[in-house]
């Protein structure tokens, strides 16, 4: 549905701000829909975001600073993210070998089947798939690329 639907107004100064205002309603609009599956495990995005860096680090470990670097939302505390997780058994912490004063950091058992559970459940291709092919998929990747700069 077009953004002028979707907010009940028409007024933009320019494309530009149209832009930057559909980006941040489709945001939500995706962080919303993968809120409602995590849900139903109990963890938030933030927590999904680094149980996922962690298995791309399995078997090596990772440290705060790593997964700082790696995460999708860069204004989340790393650390408090870390210990929510080591409550649920998610993850383990352990003494890093090269630096007394950094913590290793280790996807559990646990949280590699929650993680594959969600692999089945959560599909990122699905939730574009419907409205977009795998080539306007690959443009719009491109442009948000290139907005980047």
């Amino acid at each position: 549905m077009e953004i002028e639907k979707e907010i009940y107004s028409r007024k933009f100064e320019n494309n530009h701000q149209k832009a930057v205002v559909n980006l941040i309603y489709t945001y939500g609009w995706v962080t919303n829909l993968l809120r409602l599956q995590l849900n139903k495990h109990g963890i938030t995005l933030q927590q999904y975001n680094i149980l996922r860096i962690l298995r791309g680090q399995y078997p090596k470990p990772a440290t705060v600073n790593i997964l700082k670097e790696r995460m999708l939302d860069k204004m989340s505390d790393a650390s408090r993210i870390v210990e929510r997780l080591v409550q649920k058994d998610l993850v383990h912490r352990g003494v890093n070998s090269k630096d007394r004063r950094a913590v290793d950091i280790l996807i559990s058992k646990k949280g590699l089947e929650m993680l594959q559970k969600l692999d089945h459940e959560i599909s990122l291709k699905n939730l574009l798939s419907n409205n977009l092919s795998d080539s306007e998929a690959n443009s719009l990747s491109g442009l948000l690329d290139k907005m980047r700069g």
